[in-house]
């Protein structure tokens, strides 16, 4: 393998790992930010009323987002060994 080769896959995982990552990450920033600003507006400062909310939406996002995360792992999986194969 030549060193455009290796820059080229790692540049595509990369971009599956961000693919595959951010739709979780943005629902979690967009939670967080909500739950941040109903605390700041009521002044409630509970530490651990950030947690609850944050993990069902995560969990929640993964189950609508989860066939859409492992067809770009797959696809991902694909090209590498197609690559791998032809040498």
């Amino acid at each position: 393998m030549t060193g455009p080769e290796v820059l080229d896959v790692a540049r595509d995982a990369i971009w599956t790992l961000l693919i595959v990552a951010s739709p979780l990450m943005l629902v979690g920033l967009f939670v967080g930010v909500a739950v941040s600003l109903l605390q700041a507006l009521t002044q409630i400062q509970e530490t651990t009323l950030v947690f609850v909310p944050k993990i069902l939406a995560i969990f929640l996002a993964m189950l609508i987002a989860l066939p859409f995360m492992a067809d770009a792992l797959h696809s991902n999986f694909l090209r590498l060994t197609a690559h791998i194969i032809s040498g």
